[in-house]
Formats: C-alpha cells, sequence, structure tokens
C-alpha cells in the first residue's frame, strides 16, 4: 500500500484500484460467458455447492491478505449473484436457440 499525504491521494489510488478491479471483473465476465454453454440445464448454473466453495476461497484469501472476510463474503456474494442472473438469461437463450423449451425460474 503506497503512502498518502492526502485525501486527494487517498481517492486516487482508490480509482486506481477500481480501474483494475473492472478489468479483472470483465475478464470474468468472459469466462461467465462461455460456462454458460457448458452447464445443461438451471440447477447447473446456479450450482449452490460451488458457490458455497468459492465463498469460502475467498475468505481465506480475504483473511491472508489481511481483508475482512466478512466484507469480502459480502461483496462476492453479490458479483457471484449478479452473474448467476447473467448466465441463466444465457443459458435460456441458448437453449432456446437450439430449439428446446426452457422453464424460466
Amino acid at each position: 500500500m503506497k503512502s498518502c499525504g492526502s485525501i486527494e491521494e487517498v481517492r486516487a489510488n482508490i480509482d486506481r484500484l477500481d480501474r483494475q478491479i473492472v478489468a479483472l471483473l470483465c475478464e470474468r465476465h468472459l469466462y461467465v460467458n462461455k460456462a454458460a454453454a457448458f452447464k445443461k440445464d438451471a440447477d447447473a448454473v446456479k450450482a449452490p455447492q460451488r458457490v458455497e466453495q468459492l465463498i469460502a476461497k475467498i475468505r481465506t484469501t480475504a483473511a491472508e491478505h489481511g481483508g475482512d472476510p466478512d466484507i469480502m463474503e459480502q461483496i462476492y456474494r453479490g458479483i457471484v449473484s449478479a452473474f448467476i442472473e447473467h448466465e441463466l438469461r444465457l443459458h435460456r437463450e441458448m437453449t432456446n436457440e437450439k430449439g428446446t423449451q426452457s422453464v424460466p425460474d
């Protein structure tokens, strides 16, 4: 972490980190798009066991980096929820394109 002598420096560093975070989330989004093609149904998209495994890893990683596991869990649950909703839409579209009927959630 960089030393900051003013609130402007703090904000500039937060902005820098936000740009990096958004770039990484955009990359994650691309992989989520690819994952939808491998999943056979909405249950596979939702994958609650996978979500809990991910959250456990996030909590451990947060602690290893001196972060608050509870805050990281809250953030990641929001991220994962948004990506699951997106992936469900993609999966429905792909299922409909293949000529099969999908069941809305």
